[in-house]
């Protein structure tokens, strides 16, 4: 993974320095809130419902177990004890106070870590696919590009203030499990018919009040081109983003009205100028940041055969266990939903041990989901027997890797000051209810995901079953939705039709997912089943 440099040190230490005099002239009142609130928002602390809320920025999901011991230490020391892992492959601390932040920061600082561009209107995180450098169907490993989209977008002083929040993906598979077409721009990483790496590119996709599927804008940008083409993406977007209107200030909004194809001849002409300017790296700079993403020292000659005679053993490594590049190792999914859990959330000791294990078993190397879990890359299957019981014995080894009780939830009502409605109870009443694993395994693949606003932070428009919390009348309501992909076959979830209550959302889901159940047909999905026979049924089975 990607090493600081004296540059990259001393921008963060900088940062710090910068926040903390900040933060001391608002606890002495020498600013007001409404002064230091675009302050705080350009290090990441938010103010919610009871407390700050920090968000720690994990560049394209990766982190050494040096840094989870400190996400740890900061947990037990600054919050409740727990941190929660986001859609971003980011991390968030819920009960933090103003005059610790700044300390949070200097001791993030000393692993290499920071909040950077985790709020305001910037570009954000730069996210990827958590298998990185270990799937078997990727071209190349994605990340070195997203550490140079990292190093070219921080403090880019032509986007610090773009219209709105900005977000890129990059993936390097054909199956995309990153949600690549939902982003502002999507990147995936092939190669043309003379072999030649290059990137198919997505502009103008995103959830929120407005759900967009990001249109094909470049089908291959060669990788000598990278930089300049991603400068005249956001120039376009900056030149005519809607600023009088927070509403329409994505870039997906101003590709819907100026239509993909104009959007491109502006992109196409404005590259023809920024390529004149010197800004794509030289080879050597980026053969030296992928060099830190060189593959870990395999050993070679191991089995490959697992003994899955423990039927529990057998089912996790069934559900949470994926295949790996390398002979004799695999991909290992913690999952952080539990059944009666907050999804995305884990506890110190929790953070601790799965450090623990990536130094031990993984290479040193950690991964955050943009699904709120966590992976260790590069596993050895001789050693997952072990892991699988250490993971047990912490509450870490549920084998429900895409089934119903996978959920992506927002914090939702209990936490952001911007929801309208709760999403974790929802959350955790659906994973009761489909509590038996049994029951779980037999329904198969089901994606559904929570939001407690519009804002859709809990990426309801991309779930197979989406639900998304509103306030009606002062109580709070669930919007049910059918039929979204994050996936390769992208699509955006419909409303069923009208709300439920807390309970009575719940049992929509369990009418709907017997409903399957009686129509599917072999080897389907929900959502495979949906698109074949439509709402009808559903609606009639949910309804009446």
């Amino acid at each position: 993974m990607y090493k600081y440099d004296e540059y990259d040190q001393s921008i963060v230490e900088a940062r710090v320095e910068e926040f903390r005099e900040q933060a001391e002239r608002r606890l002495s009142g020498e600013l007001s809130e409404d002064q230091f609130k675009p302050l705080r928002l350009m290090n990441g602390l938010y103010l919610q419902l009871h407390a700050y809320m920090l968000r720690i920025a994990i560049p394209y999901g990766t982190l050494s177990s040096r840094q989870m011991r400190m996400l740890a230490h900061i947990a037990r020391k600054y919050d409740r004890d727990y941190g929660h892992f986001t859609t971003r492959q980011n991390l968030q601390y819920n009960w933090i106070k103003l005059e610790d932040a700044a300390d949070i920061l200097a001791e993030l600082a000393t692993v290499e870590m920071h909040a950077i561009q985790t709020s305001g209107n910037c570009i954000r995180n730069i996210s990827s696919d958590q298998f990185a450098g270990a799937a078997a169907d990727e071209v190349t490993d994605p990340r070195p590009w997203a550490e140079l989209l990292r190093q070219w977008s921080t403090f880019h002083p032509e986007f610090t203030y773009l219209p709105r929040k900005f977000k890129i993906a990059v993936i390097a598979s054909e199956e995309d499990r990153a949600a690549v077409k939902l982003h502002d721009i999507g990147l995936q990483i092939r190669r043309n018919e003379a072999g030649e790496v290059g990137f198919r590119v997505f502009v103008g996709g995103g959830m929120g009040r407005t759900p967009m599927i990001a249109p094909l804008i470049r089908d291959f940008l060669p990788k000598e081109d990278f930089l300049s083409y991603m400068e005249a993406c956001l120039r376009v977007y900056n030149r005519y983003g809607r600023r009088d209107n927070m509403y329409k200030a994505r870039i997906k909004i101003l590709i819907h009205e100026l239509g993909a194809d104009e959007y491109r001849r502006q992109v196409e002409e404005e590259f023809l100028h920024v390529k004149t300017l010197g800004l794509d790296p030289p080879a050597g700079e980026f053969e030296r940041i992928a060099a830190f993403f060189a593959p870990p020292a395999y050993e070679t000659g191991l089995p490959d055969e697992i003994d899955l005679s423990d039927p529990d053993f057998a089912s996790w490594v069934e559900q949470n266990v994926h295949a790996h590049k390398q002979p004799g190792h695999a991909i290992v999914t913690i999952s952080l939903k539990p059944v009666g859990g907050i999804p995305g959330d884990a506890s110190s000791a929790q953070m601790d041990l799965m450090a623990d294990l990536a130094e031990q078993y993984s290479f040193d190397e950690l991964r955050v989901t943009h699904a709120q879990n966590i992976v260790l890359p590069h596993v050895a299957k001789r050693d997952l027997h072990t892991i699988w019981k250490k993971l047990d014995a912490a509450g870490l080894a549920t084998p429900n890797l895409d089934l119903v009780s996978d959920i992506i939830a927002c914090p939702g009502l209990d936490y952001c000051s911007l929801a309208n409605a709760r999403s974790i109870p929802v959350a955790q009443k659906i994973a009761q209810r489909f509590a038996s694993l049994d029951r779980q395994r037999d329904l198969g693949e089901v994606k559904l995901k929570i939001s407690g606003c519009i804002n859709a932070c809990g990426h309801h428009h991309a779930g197979h079953i989406g639900i998304l919390g509103v306030d009606r009348k002062g109580e709070e309501n669930y919007q049910l939705s059918f039929g979204g992909s994050g996936a390769e076959d992208t699509s955006i979830a419909k409303i069923i039709g009208p709300g439920f209550s807390e309970d009575g959302v719940v049992d929509a889901v369990e009418k709907a997912l017997e409903t399957y159940r009686e129509l599917r047909t072999e080897g389907e999905r929900f959502l495979d089943t949906y698109r074949r026979v439509g709402l009808a049924p559903f609606k009639e089975a949910i309804y009446g």
